[in-house]
């Protein structure tokens, strides 16, 4: 009858191996260390190093003071905001936004171009009637009413 033949391997050592590893590693990696302790000497003349030390030392505190903050009605009422206003303004369309804000530049300049001249109440009613100032007061005419029904059902339900 066969017999088997005993197995013994040496305990693994991976303290050493990694000590090996540790020891070979500046010859392998050479050109990544210099490059690594130029970035490091970079970051300790610019100071980044001395504020990162800083902001550890104090990093509970300054946790402490951003939980505080925020716990105040202030802040939870800005929150709250602030994602509503994420909802209105990715419900409007880009193009109107533009249109808008590529008026207020052409609008100021028209005005102060036209400082010296004087403004009668004739030639400002003159330029209500063109097509262009109708269109907007009948948008911002939309906007009032709509904003009005919105405010008198805000009342309604007590928010």
């Amino acid at each position: 009858m066969a017999r088997p033949i005993p197995l013994t391997m040496p305990p693994r050592d991976v303290h050493g191996e990694l000590h090996d590893e540790l020891h070979q590693a500046p010859d392998k990696h050479a050109e990544a260390l210099l490059a690594a302790y130029a970035v490091l000497q970079e970051l300790h003349d610019s100071g980044v190093l001395e504020i990162a030390r800083g902001a550890l030392a104090a990093s509970n505190d300054i946790i402490e003071k951003v939980v505080d903050e925020a716990r105040t009605p202030q802040a939870i009422r800005a929150i709250r905001n602030l994602l509503f206003w994420q909802q209105i303004l990715g419900s409007i369309e880009p193009r109107w936004f533009q249109a808008i804000f590529r008026a207020i530049p052409e609008g100021i300049a028209k005005a102060t171009a036209e400082k010296d001249k004087p403004v009668s109440l004739f030639g400002v009613l003159r330029q209500f009637t063109s097509k262009d100032s109708l269109r907007a007061l009948a948008a911002t005419a939309d906007f009032l009413e709509a904003f009005g029904r919105h405010l008198q059902s805000a009342e309604k339900s007590g928010e």
